[in-house]
């Protein structure tokens, strides 16, 4: 048989073809047994398409018969000759006697499905040598239009995308599957001391109303500046990197038993700052005395310790400001792959980059963007989002659905939107003079009344009610936590 250059996925040469890995026995055996049992086809339809064949008579003769097979016509050797009469390809392999060739050489086709993924296998890697040559061309080109760090995001890019090829899409899968399916997430809730189907936040109140964070679900959680948006999504996240217990799960997998693997796009703070407001929280010291250095000596030895806990903490952050949303994904799927991922927390999606110039159309393309990750990773994504200014003209700041900023896509998208509403901060502003002695007096009682209180306002939940949950908020720690009922006994704001 006549070699034939070898051709990756964008159709460039590839250099040297006899050093190229393909197997064209594998493809011969796959078609031959395709040509003699059109049902195999379905076997292989998920895995390989014409542009994983090394040879381009091979793939004339897949596609044509694959096209065929689709329109429920027979694809045999007899029935494929009168498309190949004037394929100068086949003629150099003996014309349409190479079709009937096949078609008798072929064994089971019981190992059809391994020939297919062999195949493949194989192409993905011819792509690897063509993109590794494509890089080091475009690198020995001296070209000031194309700088190294572009370069670099670009490969990776490439890279990401040859990674994610040949991930079977699901397709149909029958009810019974369906059911069987909700009944385990059911049974893992019931089994579950607290009947929490999804990962716990560890805000218990927020947790009944959730039934926890679930898999594939996008939340929302916004407010305006200053209500503690990232503190409340740092404690989420410092909560369930803490209880991160890794174990053998229900299907006999390797996952997590208890919390998760938390990976943090923080895109406003860096992580330093980060790592410092979650320090706060875990050492008990005020981020302020942090940042200042003013610590005593037991304080100094508790943040050091909480610093040390905090290591074998499986919390990653990407502090890279301003990532476009396929990067984005590119970077939650790595970390999923080398690391493991239960939850991406993104603070905030007004700071994610889209392909759009049209910016109600760009956070769209985001919030679009960021359920499908959630749904890809089979994780939570909670998006921290910004609220519109018509929140300050009301008289009652609580927020609503409409105040969330710039598109009507991100309450269609999410799953669960969340609210974080702070009165006290606004209280805090309406403070009378000193010589209005009445007003004082009352404004000191709503003080007292809303000192260290904060309102999770849960405007839409997909899967359950609606509500607003109650929480502690510290703000020296920047730390939210469980509010103690007056009905529940003990004293202070935790339990």
């Amino acid at each position: 048989m006549n070699e034939i250059a070898a051709f990756n996925a964008t159709g460039a040469e590839v250099s040297s073809p006899e050093s190229v890995p393909h197997s064209i026995e594998a493809e011969q055996q796959l078609l031959g047994a395709l040509l003699t049992n059109n049902d195999v086809y379905d076997k292989i339809a998920s895995i390989i398409t014409p542009k994983h064949f090394y040879d381009p008579v091979h793939a004339r003769i897949f596609e044509t018969a694959a096209a065929r097979i689709a329109k429920n016509n027979l694809a045999s050797p007899v029935t494929l000759k009168a498309f190949f009469e004037d394929d100068d390809g086949l003629k150099e392999l003996g014309g349409p006697a190479y079709l009937a060739r096949l078609a008798g050489a072929a064994i089971s086709a019981f190992a059809v499905r391994d020939y297919a993924q062999l195949i493949y296998d194989l192409a993905i890697r011819r792509d690897l040598i063509a993109l590794g040559q494509e890089i080091s061309a475009k690198a020995a080109r001296v070209d000031v239009a194309s700088e190294p760090k572009e370069q670099i995001v670009e490969a990776e890019q490439q890279l990401y995308k040859l990674a994610e090829q040949g991930q079977t899409e699901s397709g149909f899968q029958s009810f019974l599957k369906a059911v069987t399916d909700a009944v385990n997430v059911a049974n893992a809730a019931y089994q579950r001391e607290g009947g929490l189907a999804g990962i716990a936040t560890d805000l218990m109140d927020m947790d009944k109303m959730l039934g926890g964070l679930h898999k594939s679900d996008l939340l929302i959680l916004a407010g305006r500046p200053s209500m503690g948006k990232t503190s409340l999504a740092t404690n989420i996240a410092y909560n369930v990197a803490k209880a991160y217990k890794r174990g053998k799960l229900q299907d006999g997998s390797e996952g997590a038993l208890d919390g998760g693997v938390v990976g943090f796009f923080s895109l406003e703070m860096s992580a330093e700052q980060l790592a410092g407001r979650i320090l706060a929280e875990a050492s008990e010291i005020s981020s302020h005395k942090i940042r200042q250095g003013d610590m005593d000596e037991t304080e100094f030895r508790r943040f050091v310790d909480a610093a040390k806990e905090l290591e074998a903490c499986p919390l990653f952050i990407d502090d890279t400001a301003a990532i476009p949303i396929a990067q984005l994904a590119a970077r939650a799927r790595r970390l999923k792959r080398t690391h493991g991922l239960d939850l991406l927390i993104i603070d905030y999606l007004q700071l994610v980059r889209g392909t759009s110039e049209n910016r109600v159309q760009e956070i769209g393309e985001i919030s679009m963007g960021l359920k499908a990750i959630a749904k890809e990773l089979q994780i939570p994504v909670i998006a921290l989002s910004q609220l519109s200014r018509q929140v300050e003209s009301r008289e009652d700041k609580r927020p609503q659905l409409s105040d969330l900023r710039e598109s009507g896509s991100i309450e269609q998208d999410a799953d669960v939107v969340m609210f974080v509403f702070r009165e006290e901060y606004y209280a805090e502003r309406e403070k009378p003079s000193d010589h209005e002695l009445d007003k004082m007096a009352e404004w000191q009682e709503r003080m007292s009344r809303l000192h260290g209180k904060a309102e999770v306002i849960i405007g839409k939940q997909r899967h359950g009610p609606i509500g607003t949950v109650e929480l502690s908020f510290e703000a020296q720690f920047t730390r939210f936590g469980n509010l103690v009922k007056p009905w529940q006994q003990g004293g202070g704001d935790q339990f």
